[in-house]
């Protein structure tokens, strides 16, 4: 019999499988097979942190089939990430299989490869080892500490913040930095400086420009011109004075290459250059790691993407060294291979840095058989590992002084002598080192004579500190050593599934959802959203990985003094929470008013002030003289220009429709932002589509509101089916459907944009549990069979019945489908039941069994409810 290897992907397994051949069967796990139930309980502080783990019904059938394939075998070879999460999969996959009893008579190793590739695997499999120990429990106390602040601080904001979701271990201090940068914008008062600038002309006839940096006699600082009057004086002054050149500076320097990526530098490198969300990066680049089809073999063509290291294997450093040499001359190789190491706080580097596998698969070789986005994630990666062991490039920079007694200017310039590792990539550069590099000052002497032409005062303003992108906010937690690598993309799609933050043009904005529970977490739990606090716990998580510490004691430590903080908050009143919150955030939602007046004074009544109020449905702004006066506004603060300001009334006009001349508007509705074509006629209604995640209120053009409201739009026949996908966006968003079949969009997915290529994958998986048998005689509409929650079935239109019992999906035929509907169909209940309505638009479950011959099933069948699962 062959023996096992289990990896995390099917895509993994593919290529693997290819490398190994028939002594092998190479199954995935699809990820994580178990994991703690979202209910109280699952970790047990009073059992010294016993936990319960659950496998649903995927988990399940494939644990299931590996240990089918363990029959006969020999060795079963766990090929799963190798980082804490993979080898956490390894062991769940182990202790299944031994509850199985599957594992008898059967060798368990663990193997590891940063690459895929026919070597690398095979270099794996003849050196296993056991499951890393230290790692299992650093995997332990990482799951078991974000279980137990998801589920004992989320029930106190529930309680103590009505409207709150939930709050997250490293999400909320995530979530604190984003709020806090906000408050930073909104306290700046800009200041006011000017700049004088002066075109000198040398004696050989040839223009440039300086700066004023001295006059009479004193340094000038960023303020020391403040104002206009000040400026014209200086400017008077400069036009007055006879200059010469008083020294010319003249020094080479060398900038170096920077690093290959990590899984953080990677994130920011493809958010700034290429415009991909943290998200979007990850994904593509674990399909890049697992292998792509060239030339008909399936290659990985990038190491492992969760790291944090910046070295490399040795094999590849020389690898790269002689590419260079022979693509770029020897000139570009530096004598020896350059080393790296992380500066960033809590780095581990217990992998290699992001680089290619295959340094000849160069991005133009490679390009042809990947998708655009994976083909220019790929060259970006390519490109920052090879020029990583490129020679340094030299910069000649030249400053020249140029002085009238006491009044001095300063002009400076930088060519490239030497393009070294720019050759190849460029990093993102600030704006000044960019005006400087290749700005060439002409030949000049000290004391040549100059004369002086045109002189400008400039007046400028300080500028804001920048609200977090996703590059500069993952650098930022990257510094201050919160989360890791595989987390990143994770917190940030959190906060924004929370209704925390939004991306407005690439940029975090805080909603004031977001901002209350961070001023809340702030007020009574200031210690566990600190960035100082979160950094430590990681730092005692490495030391557990490390087998420095046991988990149990990091554990019992947390617990005492985090319960602790719990039960102080169980006296407190809302009134504390509103004080709180309400001094907190008082200069948010009631910023100071251009003429003085009072910013909390209520417009309705006059006498009373506007106070932040906590109802059931959340948190709103209230007169203080309720009930007499019962004026309220919601907290939502728009920032922007007119457009924002007529959102706030609830209607902003796009233009006219072409076709019909109808206006095109965007409203706000109770349920967020919505577009509409026309106005109410009568009962009837206008056509109106709610914006899409991502898509802003305030950017959102005539052109795109257009295309949402012609939703559903057809994108194509599906190749195999022949049937038509259109998309579109109902009540849990946008969607690609073929009949009644329906797939949900990605984050990333444009409903507008979405190709048939796309549309096709995200319906593949719900194809596989839906199958067609045709129309029926009567209408011609289709009836199909269907995996549902209680059993397979089949529908025609809204008329479902459950197939008998033994009778699989496979097996049923139109004839037979017909007459059991004519049967047995029942109807499917009114879509105002919520419940059976999303049965319905999804097609994914079946009506619950309502026959009386069977009373003891259906007195059961309810499931318990759920708790909402915190994070």
């Amino acid at each position: 019999m062959t023996d096992v290897v289990v990896v995390e992907s099917p895509a993994k397994a593919k290529t693997i499988n290819k490398y190994l051949g028939g002594k092998y069967t190479v199954l995935a796990s699809l990820g994580h097979v178990r994991d703690l139930p979202p209910r109280d309980g699952s970790v047990r502080p009073e059992q010294d942190f016993a936990m319960d783990w659950a496998a649903d019904e995927r988990g399940l059938k494939h644990v299931a089939a590996i240990a089918r394939a363990l029959k006969g075998a020999s060795n079963l070879y766990l090929a799963t990430d190798p980082d804490r999460e993979g080898e956490a999969i390894s062991w769940h996959v182990r202790a299944m299989l031994d509850e199985k009893r599957a594992l008898k008579g059967v060798n368990v190793r663990r193997i590891t490869f940063s690459e895929i590739t026919r070597s690398a695997v095979r270099a794996a499999l003849a050196n296993p080892r056991d499951l890393d120990e230290p790692l299992i429990e650093a995997y332990l106390a990482r799951r078991a500490l974000d279980y137990l602040v998801g589920f004992t601080l989320s029930p106190v904001l529930w309680r103590k913040l009505p409207g709150s979701r939930s709050a997250g271990r490293v999400q909320s201090v995530a979530l604190r930095l984003i709020c806090e940068r906000e408050a930073e914008i909104e306290a700046f008062r800009a200041r006011e400086y000017w700049t004088v600038e002066a075109l000198f002309t040398t004696p050989a006839g040839a223009p440039f420009t300086a700066r004023l940096t001295h006059l009479d006699g004193r340094k000038l600082e960023q303020f020391g011109l403040s104002n206009e009057a000040a400026a014209l004086q200086a400017k008077r002054a400069v036009e007055a004075g006879r200059f010469s050149v008083a020294s010319v500076e003249r020094k080479r320097v060398k900038r170096h290459p920077p690093p290959p990526f990590t899984t953080s530098t990677m994130q920011q490198e493809a958010s700034r250059k290429l415009g991909f969300g943290a998200q979007q990066t990850m994904r593509l680049a674990q399909q890049l790691y697992e292998g792509v089809d060239i030339g008909g073999d399936s290659v990985g063509l990038i190491t492992y993407m969760r790291t944090d290291g910046v070295q490399m294997a040795r094999e590849a450093l020389f690898a790269i060294r002689d590419h260079v040499g022979s693509a770029f001359g020897a000139d570009y190789v530096p004598g020896a291979p350059r080393e790296y190491t992380a500066r960033a706080k809590n780095a581990q580097e217990a992998h290699e840095a992001i680089r290619p596998t295959d340094v000849t698969l160069t991005p133009e070789s490679a390009g042809p058989h990947l998708p655009p986005e994976q083909r220019r994630l790929y060259e970006l990666i390519w490109k920052r590992a090879v020029a990583s062991q490129m020679q340094s490039a030299e910069l000649d920079q030249v400053t020249v002084e140029v002085a009238d007694s006491g009044t001095r200017l300063r002009a400076t310039g930088s060519t490239i002598a030497f393009d070294g590792f720019l050759k190849l990539y460029r990093e993102d550069k600030d704006d000044a080192e960019d005006d400087e590099e290749g700005r060439i000052l002409p030949p000049m002497a000290a004391r040549d004579a100059l004369a002086t032409g045109k002189v400008d005062a400039t007046q400028h303003f300080t500028q804001p500190p920048p609200r977090y992108s996703e590059a500069s906010l993952v650098k930022r937690m990257e510094e201050l050593g919160i989360g890791r690598p595989s987390t990143y993309a994770s917190i940030i799609s959190v906060l924004q599934e929370r209704n925390y933050v939004r991306l407005e043009r690439k940029r975090f904005v805080p909603e004031d959802r977001g901002r209350l529970v961070t001023a809340f977490l702030v007020s009574f739990f200031n210690r566990y959203v600190d960035t100082g606090f979160t950094a430590a716990l990681e730092e005692q998580l490495d030391d557990i990985s490390g087998g420095r510490i046991e988990w149990r004691e990091v554990m019992r430590a947390f617990w005492q003094e985090f319960s602790r903080a719990v039960d102080q908050t169980t006296d407190l009143k809302i009134s504390d929470v509103i004080a709180a919150l309400d001094q907190d955030l008082g200069p948010h939602f009631f910023p100071a008013k251009p003429d003085g007046s009072d910013p909390r004074a209520c417009p309705a009544c006059g006498t009373g002030r506007l106070n932040l109020k906590l109802g059931r449905y959340g948190s709103f702004l209230g007169c203080s003289n309720y009930p007499g006066c019962q004026y309220t506004r919601k907290l939502a603060v728009e920032n922007g220009g007119d457009d924002a300001d007529t959102l706030k009334k609830g209607v902003r006009v796009l233009g006219d429709d072409p076709e019909t001349g109808e206006a095109i508007t965007v409203r706000r509705g109770p349920y967020g932002l919505y577009v509409q074509r026309g106005e109410a006629e009568g009962k009837e209604k206008p056509k109106r589509m709610s914006l899409p995640r991502g898509v802003d209120g305030d950017s959102i053009t005539l052109e795109q509101a257009l295309g949402l409201l012609s939703l559903p739009r057809v994108i194509g026949l599906h190749p195999e089916a022949g049937e038509p996908i259109e998309a579109g966006i109902g009540r849990f968003g946008p969607y690609v459907r073929m009949g009644g079949i329906f797939g949900s969009l990605d984050r990333d997915d444009d409903v507008l944009a979405i190709g048939l290529n796309r549309a096709v994958d995200v319906l593949a998986k719900k194809l596989a549990s839906v199958r067609s048998l045709g129309p029926h005689p009567t209408d011609r509409e289709a009836v199909s069979v269907r995996k549902g929650r209680f059993g397979p079935y089949v529908q025609h239109g809204n008329r479902v019945a459950n197939l008998p019992r033994g009778k699989s999906l496979d097996d049923m035929t139109l004839d037979e489908a017909v007459a059991l509907l004519a049967e047995k169909g029942k109807e499917l209940k009114p879509k105002g039941r919520r419940k059976v309505t999303r049965q319905a638009a999804g097609g994914s479950a079946a009506a619950r069994p309502t026959s009386r011959k069977r009373p003891a099933e259906a007195k059961s069948s309810p499931a318990p409810k759920r708790p909402r699962r915190a994070t």
